[in-house]
């Protein structure tokens, strides 16, 4: 990887000041973070792509290179002196109401667009200190739940109607977001449910990962409360909700239309790169670290996000997750984009499975 590269992986912290670069400058620039990375970072996706994978031999240098794992966990106090600041500041500053709302929201844009999307790399891997740095993160924004959906759940039943996280063809953002916001806390539940039960533990033994979820959210808003009344309340519950709403669009994006085959024997076929959507998009990839070669995660899920690959057979996106996220809110835009996108992808399935057929009889 080039030394280029590996140092764009930090370029995320060049963003994270941008609420309070925000607040400095008062008024309206509090909303300046969203202009940046939504029309920013997409118009220069525009101009840049990235479809450059790893040799094996750099594979082998780069899962050994602690740097990679180091900027995800660096980041874990960085969100928590966020928050004290955040609190602290709509405590003891005097701010109008616009400024308010946008530096809330600015806020979670930082605690959503990197602290649950590294929070989601960290949960992938097999370290009890990886998982307890990703816990640490969902809680300071109140998806703790995320934590057991998102492996044991969605990456079970990615691309199946089973799925809460998987948006159907046709779908808008509008219905997806309510569905998948119940749909997997019940998902989350029902899988500890079974964990807990397969164990021979009651739900409410100390083993149930929802004591260590949900009160530790509470306790974080009942000291916003203590420490700044209403509006610091308001304050944490409104960055956790605008740091939800981003990895949830996110999720739309991500296996919008795809399905699963149903096998002859009832079961789903195999998760391939076929059921997830991929971009390539050079700027969003690194500031999203690599989320984007989606295709490649959902195939191979504990696989660092430095050696994920781009796979050209997977379905492209025209965008990446941060251009396609403010047309996710214009339903007939987004389906005359991406409509078309799903069926020209199955039509292409349908011809290299057709081949395939033809080449096995030969």
């Amino acid at each position: 990887m080039p030394i280029s590269k590996k140092l764009g992986f930090l370029f995320i912290y060049l963003f994270i000041p941008m609420p309070i670069i925000g607040l400095y400058l008062g008024g309206m620039y509090n909303f300046m973070s969203f202009i940046v990375i939504f029309m920013g970072v997409p118009l220069i996706d525009f101009f840049f792509t990235d479809n450059r994978n790893p040799t094996p031999d750099e594979e082998n240098i780069l899962k050994r290179d602690k740097y990679f794992k180091l900027i995800t966990l660096l980041y874990v106090p960085t969100q928590i002196a966020l928050l004290i600041f955040g609190m602290m500041t709509i405590h003891l500053a005097t701010l109008s109401w616009v400024e308010w709302l946008g530096f809330t929201m600015s806020m979670g844009l930082v605690s959503g667009g990197v602290g649950i999307n590294l929070a989601h790399e960290l949960m992938h891997k097999n370290d009890k200190l990886q998982h307890i740095a990703s816990k640490i993160l969902l809680m300071t924004v109140c998806y703790g739940h995320f934590f057991i959906e998102h492996v044991r759940g969605h990456h079970v039943r990615v691309a199946t109607p089973d799925d809460p996280a998987t948006a159907r063809f046709g779908e808008s953002v509008y219905r997806f977001i309510p569905r998948t916001l119940v749909g997997s806390f019940k998902s989350a539940w029902r899988l500890e449910k079974k964990r807990l039960e397969s164990k021979g533990y009651s739900l409410f033994n100390l083993h149930n990962q929802f004591y260590y979820i949900i009160i530790p959210e509470i306790l974080i808003a009942l000291g916003a409360f203590m420490y700044g009344g209403i509006a610091v309340l308001a304050y944490f519950l409104l960055q956790a909700f605008t740091a939800i709403m981003l990895l949830e669009v996110v999720n739309y994006i991500e296996h919008y239309g795809l399905l699963r085959k149903t096998l002859p024997n009832g079961q789903y076929e195999k998760v391939s790169i076929k059921h997830s959507w991929n971009a390539n998009h050079w700027l969003s990839n690194l500031l999203l670290f690599h989320l984007q070669r989606h295709s490649d995660h959902h195939a191979n899920g504990a696989k660092p996000y430095q050696i994920l690959k781009t796979i050209d057979d997977s379905p492209q996106l025209p965008s990446g997750y941060l251009g396609l996220y403010v047309i996710a809110f214009i339903p007939p835009l987004w389906r005359f984009i991406m409509d078309k996108r799903v069926k020209q992808y199955e039509a292409y399935q349908q011809v290299n499975e057709s081949s395939c057929l033809e080449a096995a009889v030969e």
